[in-house]
């Protein structure tokens, strides 16, 4: 158990990366689309 109490603060360094990266990523994705939403209603006004 002792081997493994010493890779502890690796494991939620990266858990919590991990996750960081997530959620930046899903981020980055949902404004592109939005973005590209807001593009195509400009070119079609109509709708």
């Amino acid at each position: 158990m002792n081997s493994m109490s010493e890779h502890f603060g690796w494991v939620e360094i990266v858990f919590t990366a991990v996750i960081a990266l997530g959620f930046g990523i899903y981020q980055l994705w949902s404004v592109n689309r939005e973005i590209a939403k807001d593009k195509a209603k400009k070119q079609n006004p109509d709708d």
